[in-house]
């Protein structure tokens, strides 16, 4: 069904879905240890993604594929984890504006791990989103005011970082694997990594949170079912500018939700990072469409 709409209206849904998802995460850390949120976000995830990857006919998982969504899966439970305890402590419209540093990062990421050549636009990108993420911290609470605010601020930031790895990953896999694979493998393996972890630290969830552990793992499937549909079937730059529409829904959620209503700075800041992201993958396409002329 979904393969026959537009990929732009595919990663739409899945914003929704991913700022519903976040909504939720954030409502369940409140009462649960950061750990049991972000295993149950995997565990129910599975169990819903295991569904879609029967509906469509249970493709093959191979061995190839269990190596490299093994090593994306340790990258997605740190991710995750960092980004889960952020939204704890920080409003959700700040915490989804930082984590929009994650494509001025990816040039980083490639340059350490793949020895890429740093480009000087590149560089100029992650400057100007650096200087959002300043202005948007203007204004933050004070130390006294929030004890673990700052903390929160560098966790969204370091879990951009993996973030930019893993999207990197999404790309590769779900061009190779499909969509149904991608979204099982991306619930289950992390899963599985964190729940020695979870089992040994955290405390079973109250009865009264078990439904919204459900409503987590619905929303993480739909979310990671569409967005590897998105990215199958369109470039990753022709879809960067829809990422950043998830500020609105975070906006709008955490103001009817938790009242919070977002500093100015947020979305000034929010301005520049988004203006950085956007030349980025401009630039990254027209370089692409250059080598393929010449």
């Amino acid at each position: 069904m979904f393969s026959r709409l537009p990929p732009a209206l595919v990663l739409t849904g899945a914003i929704v879905a991913g700022s519903a998802m976040d909504a939720t995460i954030k409502f369940l850390t409140l009462t649960n240890h950061v750990l049991l949120v972000a295993f149950g976000r995997y565990l129910f995830g599975a169990l819903f993604s295991f569904a879609i990857w029967q509906r469509a006919g249970m493709p093959v998982i191979t061995k190839e594929m269990w190596r490299a969504h093994g090593l994306r899966g340790f990258v997605i439970a740190a991710c995750a984890v960092l980004f889960f305890w952020s939204l704890s402590i920080l409003p959700l419209a700040e915490a989804v504006t930082l984590s929009f540093i994650y494509p001025l990062l990816a040039p980083f990421v490639a340059a350490l791990i793949l020895k890429e050549r740093i480009r000087p636009s590149s560089m100029i990108c992650a400057i100007v989103g650096f200087a959002g993420v300043i202005i948007a911290m203007q204004g933050a609470p004070s130390a006294a005011e929030s004890p673990r605010h700052a903390i929160g601020v560098a966790a969204v930031l370091v879990s951009a970082a993996f973030f930019s790895i893993a999207m990197v990953l999404l790309r590769e896999r779900a061009q190779k694997d499909g969509a149904a694979i991608v979204g099982l493998m991306t619930s289950f393996v992390p899963g599985v990594i964190l729940f020695i972890p979870t089992l040994l630290i955290a405390t079973p969830p109250t009865l009264s949170d078990w439904p919204f552990f459900f409503q987590l793992g619905a929303l993480a499937a739909v979310f990671m079912y569409l967005m590897a549909q998105a990215y199958a079937r369109a470039e990753a730059q022709q879809l960067a500018p829809i990422h950043y529409t998830e500020l609105l829904w975070a906006s709008a959620i955490g103001y009817i939700i938790f009242r919070e209503t977002p500093r100015p700075e947020i979305y000034a800041g929010a301005a520049l990072i988004v203006a950085a992201c956007l030349y980025a993958a401009y630039d990254e396409r027209r370089l692409s469409r250059f080598k393929e002329q010449t």
